[in-house]
């Protein structure tokens, strides 16, 4: 089944294709800045977010996916920058990207339109490790001894944000840079993501609809969650995306009592609605963030008069 599986499975995704390629995670509102460069800065904070997702458990070759996330604004030009960093294993193709995000903010009524744009790379890399059957054997698509190959990235976003809700459209991998060597095109995504806080009794109750909708041209999956934080600490909530799962999440924030720092911790877990619920018990997934913000120590001004000694 391992051999098969993986085999027919990576033979699928190799062919040129446009198929969704970038990482999905199921805690995607943790995840705004890796496919929306707007993002960046537009909190006021240096943020720090780590997902680790295991999917289709049961499977031999199933996909893990990492995904570190780092931005700060900087105040004295209006802007903010960022840093993405993925890895994505699905049997004997493994992919990893670095992301440079770069955005410039204006103030737009009670909230910041972020405008930005990211430069990286992406290495996509075809294993050796293969078990494999008539025809996917004679596969030319497929190297006996594995290769790699990588090229530029480029994508652009809109995004705002302010108090209560926050909005954004995006389109990443915009070059689908075709890499030869692997028999793959990157296929060029496009996104819309929004999410809303709604008191239901403030500092007590609040419920956190949001949504993401993501899109090859080719096909377009739609991520819907209600999430319900209390007393500013505990949350609940569930997922569905459309095809493909539902998933229950839990999670924990704390806040420092002077308004400098944060964390979050969060998990969810997949249960699979598609065709592959019979032979998988489900994906895993792990979500840290940190955020903490510098504030300037006053200078001290010292006024000398010699009348007073």
């Amino acid at each position: 089944m391992r051999g098969i599986f993986t085999a027919v499975v990576c033979a699928g995704l190799v062919s040129t294709s446009f198929a969704q390629q970038d990482p999905q995670f199921t805690q995607y509102m943790f995840d705004r800045l890796s496919i929306n460069p707007g993002v960046a800065g537009t909190s006021g904070n240096i943020c720090a977010t780590a997902l680790l997702r295991q999917q289709w458990t049961g499977f031999d070759g199933a996909p893990k996916t990492g995904l570190i996330n780092i931005h700060s604004p900087i105040d004295k030009i209006s802007s903010g920058v960022g840093l993405s960093v993925y890895f994505d294993q699905l049997g004997q193709l493994k992919t990893n990207a670095v992301r440079l995000h770069y955005s410039f903010h204006r103030r737009l009524g009670a909230g910041t339109l972020g405008i930005g744009v990211y430069g990286g790379m992406i290495s996509r890399t075809l294993g050796s490790d293969w078990i494999s059957v008539d025809p996917v054997a004679d596969d030319a698509a497929i190297p006996d001894n594995g290769t790699s190959a990588s090229g530029f990235d480029l994508g652009a976003g809109v995004y705002y944000v302010n108090p209560k809700f926050w909005l954004g459209l995006s389109s990443t991998q915009l070059p689908s840079t075709q890499l030869d060597a692997v028999s793959i095109q990157n296929a060029r995504h496009y996104y819309a993501q929004a999410g809303y806080k709604w008191d239901i009794e403030p500092n007590k109750w609040q419920l956190q609809p949001s949504i993401l909708v993501k899109s090859d041209a080719a096909s377009t999956q739609l991520d819907l969650n209600a999430t319900m934080l209390y007393n500013k600490a505990i949350w609940l909530g569930v997922t569905y995306r459309t095809e493909d799962a539902i998933a229950p999440m839990i999670g924990y924030q704390h806040d420092a009592a002077n308004g400098k720092s944060s964390y979050k911790i969060g998990y969810s877990y997949d249960l699979t609605t598609s065709e592959l619920k019979n032979y998988s018990s489900g994906s895993h997934e792990v979500m840290l963030n940190y955020c903490f913000k510098i504030v300037p120590v006053p200078k001290r001004e010292i006024y000398r008069n010699v009348r007073f000694l």
